[in-house]
């Protein structure tokens, strides 16, 4: 189908789940894999299996209301047939494979507010980033929308600028193949 001379191609749609309760992580999974797949009754569930005898599960929150561990989306992504990598810091990012990379899932810290008041608190914070029709996107639950990060170079310089953050830890989500051959890694 062709387009009107001068017509803009429309913008690629790019899924976004919004910040609800503690859910970054169930928020995070779905926006990295473009749609929704997990729940907090889902994540909950996972909860379960990787701790069925603990009465107080050390993979979320206590009052319920999420905050769920990497341990639990590890568990939601090899259910999938994915994995999740973990990716060393002290790697220079140009040794990122990003075209084997299905999509990355941040863990930042995030400050505590009450209302206007900023509390000295820090809590963990789990974000996504996936290309979607060749160009990145920050896909964190508590934008009001995706932020177009641009190409290659506009994610690494995203990572470089939370990895100096210094609390940051990065996934790299990938298929098994890709993780089994290690090819997410270049060497050259």
């Amino acid at each position: 189908m062709s387009q009107a001379p001068g017509a803009q191609p429309s913008p690629p749609t790019v899924y976004h789940e919004r910040q609800r309760l503690e859910l970054c992580a169930v928020h995070a999974l779905n926006n990295v894999l473009q749609q929704q797949l997990f729940s907090q009754e889902a994540a909950d569930e996972i909860c379960k299996r990787l701790a069925p005898d603990s009465r107080l599960n050390p993979h979320r929150s206590l009052l319920g209301t999420g905050n769920y561990d990497v341990n639990v989306i590890m568990a939601a992504l090899q259910g999938l047939g994915l994995a999740a990598v973990w990716w060393d810091r002290r790697r220079p990012l140009s040794q990122l494979a990003l075209p084997q990379v299905l999509g990355l899932i941040l863990n930042l810290p995030s400050p505590v507010s009450l209302g206007l008041l900023s509390l000295p608190l820090r809590r963990r914070h789990w974000v996504a980033l996936r290309q979607v029709d060749g160009i990145y996107y920050n896909l964190d639950s508590k934008l009001r929308a995706p932020e177009a990060l641009g190409d290659e170079d506009g994610v690494r310089a995203f990572l470089a600028a939370a990895l100096a953050q210094g609390l940051c830890q990065v996934l790299l989500v990938v298929t098994k193949e890709v993780e089994e051959k290690g090819c997410w890694l270049r060497t050259d």
